[in-house]
Order: C-alpha cells, then sequence, then structure tokens
C-alpha cells in the first residue's frame, strides 16, 4: 500500500471521516530552492478523536496546521492535494469560504498567545469580534459569551479580565485566553499547535486537563502538534509522526509507545526524559541534523542519521520507502524487513528505555 492509496476514497469523492487530508504537498519557492515543507501527507480524523502529530523542528508539523486551515498565502505557497471537512473540500475553495469554515468548523490554539493575540486590543475585545464574525448577536451578548467562556477555561474574576490586555496575562492565562478564543464559536476541529510550550509542568498539566475536558463537552476532533512525546501520550488516541515533511508511521498511541517499527520513532522515545529511569543513565539523543527541506535525500530521509541503512542493501541511498500496514491501523514507511525492526526494537532498543 502507497502512501497515496491511505487517502480511503477514491480522490475528488467526499469522505466518511470528518477530516480526510489526501497527499497533501505544500511547498514554498525560494531563491534557494523549493522548499518541500510537506510532501505527500494522508491521515483522517473522526470527532471525538485526537490525533498527535510529532517530530523534531522542522519536519512540516505546523506548516501542515496552518494547510489544513487555509491560511497560506497562494501567492507564496504551492498547496495540492485534498483537505476534506465534514464533506467540504478546503483546498479547492475560495479564500472567502474558507474564512468561513475558521472560527465555526475549525479553530487553532497557537504556541506564542502573546504574538498571536493583538497587544493593542483587549482580550474580551479579541473574543467578542471573533464570535460575532459567526453569530449575528449584539456586542452586549457577545461580551456576555466572552466572560463565559474565560470562566469556563478557569480564568479567575472572568467579568474583570474580560478588559485586561494580553501583557497583563500571565503565560498560562494568555494560553487560557487562546483556548476561549479558538473555542468561541464551538468548533468541531481544534488544532493545538504546540499548547504547552515555555509552561511550566503544573500549568502544562492544567492545559492538558482542560483540552482533553472541552473535546469531550463538544465532542470536538483535536490534532495535537507537538515535538514532545509526553503530551501526545497523555491526550492522543493515535500518532502520526513526520520527518522530512512526510509520514514515516502512524499507529494508535498504544502501537507507537509499545511497538513502534521505525528508526526515528525509537531515537524520538530514546530521547524523551523518563520519571522511571535511573537519573544517572543518559538519554540517546538522535545523531546528526534534520535534513534540509530544499535537498531532501534521494532515497530514505533519515537513512543519513539511522545506524541501520546499512542492513538495507543500498536501497536507503536511492530508493524511498512506501508507507505499508504493518498491522491493522499501524503504517510504516522503512526498508527495513519486518523480522529486523522487531529483532532490533526487542533486543537492542527497549532493553534501553
Amino acid at each position: 500500500m502507497t502512501e497515496d492509496q491511505t487517502a480511503g476514497p477514491a480522490a475528488g469523492t467526499a469522505s466518511q471521516s470528518f477530516l480526510d487530508v489526501r497527499d497533501l504537498r505544500i511547498h514554498f519557492p525560494t531563491d534557494d530552492g523549493l522548499v518541500k515543507s510537506v510532501d505527500g501527507l494522508s491521515f483522517q480524523l473522526d470527532r471525538g478523536r485526537t490525533l498527535g502529530i510529532v517530530g523534531e523542528s522542522g519536519s512540516g508539523k505546523s506548516v501542515t496546521s496552518l494547510g489544513l486551515l487555509g491560511l497560506h498565502n497562494r501567492r507564496n505557497a504551492r498547496v495540492s492535494g485534498e483537505i476534506w471537512l465534514d464533506g467540504q473540500e478546503v483546498i479547492g475553495s475560495s479564500p472567502e469560504q474558507v474564512r468561513r469554515l475558521r472560527g465555526r468548523k475549525m479553530a487553532m490554539i497557537f504556541q506564542d498567545p502573546l504574538s498571536s493575540m493583538h497587544p493593542l486590543y483587549t482580550v474580551g475585545a479579541q473574543i467578542i469580534e471573533a464570535y460575532r464574525l459567526h453569530n449575528d448577536v449584539s456586542k452586549e451578548v457577545a461580551r456576555k459569551h466572552a466572560i463565559d467562556m474565560l470562566g469556563r477555561v478557569g480564568i479567575p474574576q472572568p467579568d474583570r479580565r474580560v478588559d485586561d490586555y494580553p501583557h497583563q496575562f500571565s503565560g498560562g492565562m494568555r494560553q487560557r485566553a487562546m483556548i476561549a478564543m479558538a473555542l468561541s464559536c464551538d468548533p468541531e476541529l481544534l488544532i493545538a499547535d504546540e499548547p504547552t510550550t515555555a509552561l511550566d509542568v503544573t500549568v502544562q498539566a492544567q492545559i492538558l486537563d482542560l483540552i482533553r475536558d472541552l473535546q469531550e463537552e463538544f465532542n470536538s476532533a483535536v490534532i495535537m502538534i507537538t515535538h514532545d512525546l509526553g503530551v501526545v501520550a497523555e491526550l492522543s488516541d493515535d500518532i502520526l509522526v513526520m520527518y522530512g515533511g512526510r509520514c514515516v508511521e502512524y499507529g494508535s498511541a498504544e502501537d507507537i509507545f509499545h511497538r513502534p517499527e521505525h528508526p526515528y520513532t525509537w531515537g524520538l522515545l530514546g530521547s524523551m526524559p523518563r520519571l522511571d529511569r535511573d537519573r544517572s543513565e543518559r538519554l540517546m539523543p538522535i545523531k546528526g541534523s534534520p535534513p534540509s527541506l530544499i535537498n531532501v535525500p534521494v532515497g530514505c530521509a533519515f537513512s543519513p542519521r539511522c545506524g541501520y541503512s546499512e542492513l538495507n542493501e543500498g536501497r536507503s541511498e536511492t530508493e524511498r520507502p512506501e508507507l505499508r500496514e504493518v498491522a491493522p491501523g499501524h503504517r510504516v514507511a522503512c526498508h527495513l524487513g519486518r523480522e529486523d525492526r522487531r529483532r532490533i526494537w526487542n533486543e537492542e532498543i527497549k532493553p534501553k528505555l
């Protein structure tokens, strides 16, 4: 099964899944060459489910999230493929149609709320504007809704804090306000891009609990984008591992954490701090650096950093691995044979984790 074949229904037809991404490609022409930030990504997501997208910086995670929301400037970005959201194709829609979807059908919690919120408008004014954009209500009704949303996400004295500016909020409170704004129109798809970055551990846990509780209340589909496997372990039903703009492994959280089959996934797990590990033991970092998205290796993008590429008789340097199903719902793009992957995981990698 090739990566394109994972998309499900035939191209050009709507999907039964709430979100269906098919062969998504987002490229940026530059003076140095074509940046292939996302290069053939396919996945599906249903209401009430959470998908974690993980990978190092530069793997294409955030570019994917902005592409789902239609936020890339079409003059600067080449976007192709299909994004079906509740039966509507996003990429082929007009900017005005996509704009109407944002807020009501889909919304995003951005990584840095301080730079994402306007510094010259109060937090309440920004939530009110987002709400009135999609609802024909008065300012008074919208203000009451903004206060209710701030209270719902755990901001104390919301009737007073609604008139504060973003810089008057702490980092955790700003993130809560960003969540309130994103959820103000009850979106059916919520994308959270590194929602806990730069927050202390206690606040991180509170934010993750909040997202989980709100998802249960609204039955939203959630995409959690992060480099932190601890975050996806907390929330995700399924996990998509990205590298070099492509999916290298996809499966349930159970599969990814207990039966991973890609060397890159092993590296991510090995570099994750563990409370049950002896403090004297060193983490196992992934050697080397992520590839340039202008000059991605011809074969397997991970081969220059992979300690097992010599087992593939040179295929890693010349042939791009296809995303193949190795178990129901579990797909891997790797030239290593199934038996080799299982042996390496059970005998070499797992005992060290």
